[in-house]
């Protein structure tokens, strides 16, 4: 196992694990990116002040 990870093969060391490997770090991405997006947007709303009637 220890000389499959060590073999330079193009592959990360992160996704040599195989399809879960893969599995989890795609949704680590997506998690990622999507509340990096959410938070800036949350920051965007806050930045302007609500409209008083």
């Amino acid at each position: 196992m220890l000389r499959n990870l060590l073999e330079d093969d193009g592959i990360p060391v992160h996704l040599k694990g195989g399809v879960a490997d893969a599995i989890l770090y795609r949704l680590t991405m997506v998690l990622t990116v999507g509340g990096t997006a959410y938070a800036i947007y949350q920051l965007a709303v806050a930045s302007f002040p609500k409209k008083q009637d």
